[in-house]
């Protein structure tokens, strides 16, 4: 049996926005054999947990993500639901996060996973994951906002944009999305994790990366969690893994996806593709984007973000 994580250190700031709160992983209490997958929204984390999950069971079976992977920070669920279904689960857990690397605990044993994406393809990716909100989910995330005292009552954020080029606009300028917190934007998340790249218990995948090499991204990612799977099994979860099998199962996959998205799980795993803002975004948006991420980013990072390890090594590398 796993035993409880001893700390290493605790999270160095705190992030607290309309979707979730970093205040949250303060009383959880955190196995050492956990894995914490945690992303910038729609940049693969439901992909990850899903090949996560499979390597954890040993399985290629569906499985309702959201059941066996809890989301600690997240705020729409009645309080201490998501430390309920941590506390009763008996396998290996792999939790859900979208904090940045130094607004979450570090603990030793534990193994943290972060997934990054182009920021332009997490901007119009989140924007349908956000215009399909149902009522129910937006009224939600008012009732949420408009209790805590950092957004006020009242509070009058559009939390389902319907126009992408106004909603590219406002995330380029930040904070880029319906959180209310500069804290958990990309160019932060992004550079939290960048920054604990070497560390030996942090692994850094790309969704360029799981799109070239789904099976050597996915055995990368078995190795760093010390899996073993066996040879013959590997085919069934690669295929397992891909978008149209994600799709096939999305019902699966997110059963209780029909109270938050319209279409449920078949609009959340949507397009599973890239540079669908070409054509879109305005060339002046693009503009600043670019602007913003030479003055945020390195060179490397900026190289990483975009096109992912593979290519960006292939590119230093000529």
């Amino acid at each position: 049996m796993p035993t409880t994580a001893r700390l290493i250190r605790p999270a160095t700031r705190e992030v607290r926005n309309r979707a979730f709160d970093s205040r949250f992983w303060d009383d959880f209490p955190v196995r050492s054999d956990d894995i914490v997958i945690s992303t910038y929204p729609k940049c693969g984390t439901t992909w990850t947990q899903r090949i996560v999950g499979m390597l954890v069971f040993g399985s290629a079976e569906p499985f309702a993500v959201q059941d066996s992977s809890p989301w600690p920070d997240f705020r729409m669920p009645p309080p201490g639901a998501m430390l309920g279904l941590a506390e009763s689960q008996t396998h290996r857990r792999f939790l859900k996060s979208h904090l940045p690397f130094d607004a979450l605990p570090f603990y030793e044993g534990v193994k943290y996973i972060h997934v990054a994406r182009d920021g332009r393809d997490a901007a119009m990716s989140f924007f349908n994951h956000k215009s399909h909100y149902t009522a129910e989910s937006i009224a939600r995330f008012a009732e949420l906002s408009n209790e805590d005292p950092k957004f006020g009552d009242g509070d009058s954020y559009e939390f389902s944009p319907q126009d992408p080029v106004a909603h590219f606009t406002q995330w380029v300028d930040g904070p880029e999305d319906h959180q209310g917190d500069p804290g958990a934007g990309y160019f932060e998340m992004e550079k939290s994790f960048w920054e604990a790249r070497d560390e030996p218990n942090v692994l850094l995948v790309h969704f360029n990366d799981l799109k070239a090499d789904r099976e050597g991204e996915m055995r990368r990612i078995a190795d760093f969690l010390d899996i073993d799977i066996s040879e013959a099994l590997w085919p069934e979860l690669v295929e397992a893994a891909g978008f149209d099998a994600m799709k096939k199962t999305s019902s699966a996959l997110m059963p209780t996806a029909d109270n938050v998205w319209k279409g449920g799980g078949n609009t959340f795993i949507n397009k599973g593709t890239n540079k669908r803002w070409e054509g879109v975004f305005r060339k002046e948006d693009l503009a600043r984007y670019d602007a913003k991420v030479a003055a945020e980013f390195s060179p490397s990072l900026a190289a990483w973000c975009e096109h992912g390890r593979l290519k960006a090594e292939a590119l230093a590398a000529n």
